[in-house]
């Protein structure tokens, strides 16, 4: 993917490209979208659009990176609000956490699609998967410091798989309309908050008992 212009004049056009694509995106698909497409409803030429992007997967690509960055900045704001009182005080607001992250989620120009696209096309799996393994290291280097002696990399996978929960329960709201968002976020929430008060009781060490991923 092409880097992002540094020049304040063509950065503006790139992120306007970036809002019609995903709106179109919303509209039409993954496999009907297409570059004309998106210059046409731009207004530029299909030539202006490639000085931006080669090709529609890295579009895609581009929303996919520019959503998981506003996302990453929400979860870096909670982090600072909260790593300082330690695991209790994370686990007390996960249910703010997912609620903002949500927020911006819904904000960002045909956020559904994008995710699907993340999931759908193979050229693309690593951004998702780089952007979540970013987020278990965020919050991996939240918790350490309150959790003194407990296996680091245990610690990392057990986040990792409450991370891969969260961005899921996500998605399928984007699809399920039989769901209350409320009601989902407060069940994640919960589960997440209860995996993580089981960090402060220290059950993560070998002294207690052991997921069976942890046996030898």
């Amino acid at each position: 993917m092409k880097p992002p212009p540094k020049q304040a004049r063509a950065a503006a056009t790139r992120e306007r490209l970036l809002d019609v694509a995903g709106a179109l995106l919303a509209e039409v698909g993954i496999e009907r979208i297409s570059t004309n497409r998106i210059a046409a409803r731009a207004g530029v030429s299909p030539p202006a659009l490639y000085r931006y992007f080669a090709d529609k997967y890295a579009v895609l690509e581009a929303l996919g990176r520019r959503l998981m960055a506003r996302q990453n900045d929400v979860l870096d704001a909670w982090v600072l609000r909260h790593a300082p009182g330690g695991i209790a005080a994370m686990a007390d607001h996960i249910g703010e956490l997912l609620a903002d992250t949500a927020a911006v989620t819904r904000a960002e120009p045909g956020a559904a699609w994008t995710l699907r696209a993340l999931h759908a096309t193979p050229a693309l799996v690593h951004v998702r998967l780089e952007s979540h393994r970013s987020v278990t290291d965020r919050l991996a280097a939240a918790c350490t410091p309150h959790l003194p002696g407990v296996d680091p990399a245990m610690l990392w996978r057990r986040l990792r798989i409450a991370v891969e929960l969260g961005f899921a329960a996500e998605e399928m709201l984007g699809e399920e309309d039989r769901l209350d968002p409320a009601a989902v976020h407060a069940d994640v929430a919960a589960m997440l908050g209860a995996a993580m008060t089981e960090l402060i009781a220290g059950r993560l060490a070998a002294t207690m008992l052991p997921f069976p991923g942890d046996r030898r």
